[in-house]
């Protein structure tokens, strides 16, 4: 389980520089919040957040997905892995939501 954990961080690490650096499409202020592989090395959830409203993440992930293909191709040349898994970018709403309970909170004195 250690390696597997290792290998996650490494690839939320490379992923994160690759949007940041090399990724021509304008994805704003993207923050990769975690990468979870699944067991038999089949698909590679990458989780990400960024501030905006609804019609931002919804560019953001179009722009993700059309990159996909080229994050996958950088992620194989910089980790050493027997097979790269298929990526699926997913929204990490878990910020946003922390933001409402944060203002609920506020709102209740």
């Amino acid at each position: 389980m250690a390696k597997t954990d290792r290998l996650e961080t490494l690839v939320q690490r490379v992923t994160a520089d690759i949007i940041a650096n090399e990724v021509k499409d304008d994805l704003g202020f993207i923050t990769i919040t975690g990468v979870k592989i699944t067991n038999e090395l089949s698909y590679m959830y990458v989780f990400y957040s960024l501030l905006g409203d609804e019609a931002r993440i919804a560019k953001t992930q179009v722009a993700l997905d059309r990159a996909k293909g080229f994050i996958k191709n950088q992620i194989a040349l910089r980790v050493k892995m027997r097979k790269v898994p298929e990526l699926v970018f997913k929204y990490d709403k878990s910020f946003t939501d922390g933001m409402k309970v944060d203002d609920i909170i506020r709102n209740i004195k």
